[in-house]
């Protein structure tokens, strides 16, 4: 069995695309992913099943939340050692010790193009940076995440990639828990 984590774009926020924890732990189950398990409102899931490439698993979640919830929601998969080398590679606090609070991850679902990445790299985006490494984005937004012009609707138009954003919190968090998971 192998450890994965799918991270939803856009449920639960204001009122939008609502799904309850337990609806999608129990979608999960008619998968037959094993020992599904949520953490917070915004669609993130740890769950064990056969190796498979991380692509198909996201065509089938979204297919079968498209048929359980009647919504279309973006999905990234990663393997769960895949998220653990993000955390464990962030320069924002290897090298610079920036205060975690301030610190995200921007998911996208393929590599982007290096015209598209040249194109935003030449911009200034005040306070807020960030560094792209191969599907991820590390972001650090001294201010605030939510005024930042470096959300997942800049990156998806810019870059012409799927994208979806979690803090350092929550990535922390999705590690210990698939950590866990993987020790059952």
């Amino acid at each position: 069995m192998q450890t994965y984590i799918a991270i939803l774009r856009g449920i639960n926020v204001s009122g939008s695309k609502p799904i309850k924890m337990d609806a999608l732990r129990a979608m999960c189950e008619t998968l037959k992913f094993k020992n599904p398990q949520t953490y917070i409102q915004s669609g993130n899931i740890v769950f064990q099943f056969k190796e498979t490439k991380p692509e198909v698993l996201e065509q089938l979640i979204t297919k079968k939340i498209k048929e359980v919830f009647t919504f279309d929601v973006p999905v990234i998969v990663k393997e769960a050692n895949e998220l653990k080398t993000v955390a464990k590679n962030n320069p924002f606090v290897n090298k610079r010790k920036e205060d975690i609070t301030k610190l995200h991850v921007t998911f996208l679902s393929h590599a982007p193009e290096q015209a598209n990445t040249d194109k935003i790299m030449e911009q200034n985006y005040g306070e807020d940076e960030f560094i792209l490494s191969g599907k991820n984005i590390y972001l650090f937004c001294p201010v605030s995440y939510g005024n930042s012009k470096l959300s997942n609707n800049f990156f998806e138009n810019k870059l012409k990639v799927r994208a979806t954003t979690r803090n350092w919190k929550t990535i922390n968090e999705l590690v210990a828990i698939s950590s866990t998971i993987q020790t059952k």
